[in-house]
């Protein structure tokens, strides 16, 4: 009987903050591709776009103009996918046809003036603006008494969806817990009643301690490729101090978030020398005013890409009938991220 190898032979991973399996077949990494390819794109933007909705002073689609904004601009998104309005509804008289009303606000966030920047291109003090504004939208939108959860999130590149190039983030905000956070939410609760301790902060410490899937680190922070990692190059940030929200951050862990956001997407550009895109989310506690000492701030990152800038990891088939699956060992693809170099391909010939 052959030695079990994890970066040659298939088996299945557990993810213990969402309860599910992911199957991992490194040995179809050897397989030829003859696929589809995405049009990879390192075209130059310009500092300022004049028909970019997003850019300073322009004017959006509603007809309200930009402001001339200089750092970061906020606003509510013209087409929003939650609205704010309090509505009425018969009850479900049936199990089988649940329905209910959902309530929520969803903003637009610009991490910067420049048309042509994207957060491994920004300097690190821009950064620390832009996490500053998530917390204070965290906050503003926490508070309101119909919100109990806030998403931010951002979506990086055409061929995550997005239809902007503009550096621009997104917040959803809504009265219920999504469904992949409420998944998080009971195993974390459900760890912490065990245990006495966060999930995460016993998950991470081990990872520290094995530095298999380690990708970068800080005083404050660590990428860790996860043990169950789904796409090709996935990655999480974890705070080494255990805390629930990004508002419970001091200004040195501001100042040290800011510095890992810049050099985990600096890596991810350097892989395959492109505007790596990815979508990339903060989870972190309920603004439902509980405590929620299970929580353990952290943020996920999932980038298409596998095996070079225009091939990209499909969810077809048996991952959409049966489980999530990956080509790349976790382990391998975090000693690919680890060995790149931190100082961005288009600053090689400066």
């Amino acid at each position: 009987m052959q030695q079990f190898d994890n970066n040659e032979h298939p088996h299945r991973r557990y993810n213990p903050l969402t309860g599910e399996w992911v199957l991992v077949s490194p040995h179809r990494s050897k397989r030829p591709w003859q696929g589809q390819k995405e049009a990879a794109s390192n075209t130059a933007l310009p500092a300022y776009d004049p028909e970019c909705y997003l850019c300073a002073g322009n004017i959006r689609s509603n007809g309200v103009r930009n402001d001339e904004y200089t750092d970061i601009f906020v606003f509510n998104n013209d087409f929003p996918s939650l609205l704010t309005d309090e509505v009425s509804t018969q009850e479900n008289s049936s199990s089988l046809f649940q329905l209910k009303p959902e309530r929520g606000i969803n903003k637009v966030i610009c991490f910067s003036p420049r048309h042509d920047l994207t957060i491994p291109e920004m300097e690190i003090s821009a950064l620390v603006k832009v996490v500053e504004t998530w917390k204070e939208q965290y906050t503003e939108l926490g508070s309101k008494d119909f919100i109990n959860h806030v998403q931010i999130f951002e979506n990086k590149g055409s061929v995550m969806g997005c239809s902007n190039p503009h550096p621009h983030g997104q917040i959803w905000a809504q009265s219920s817990l999504p469904t992949l956070v409420e998944k998080t939410q009971a195993n974390l609760l459900d760890y912490y009643e065990k245990n006495g301790k966060s999930l995460l902060a016993d998950y991470l410490a081990e990872e520290l301690t094995k530095k298999e899937r380690i990708v970068v680190e800080n005083e404050h922070f660590a990428v860790v490729v996860p043990f169950w990692a789904t796409w090709p190059y996935e990655t999480m940030i974890i705070s080494k101090r255990h805390f629930g929200a990004i508002t419970e951050m001091t200004a040195e862990e501001t100042l040290a978030f800011a510095e890992i956001l810049k050099r985990i997407t600096v890596k991810y550009d350097n892989l395959f020398e492109t505007s790596f895109p990815y979508s990339s989310g903060i989870h972190q506690k309920p603004t439902d005013g509980k405590p929620h000492h299970e929580w353990h701030f952290h943020m996920h990152f999932y980038p298409p890409l596998l095996r070079s800038a225009s091939v990209k990891k499909f969810m077809v088939g048996y991952e959409m009938m049966a489980e999530a699956q990956r080509d790349i060992s976790p382990e391998k693809s975090a000693e690919i991220l680890r060995n790149l170099p931190e100082i961005h391909y288009k600053q090689k010939t400066i």
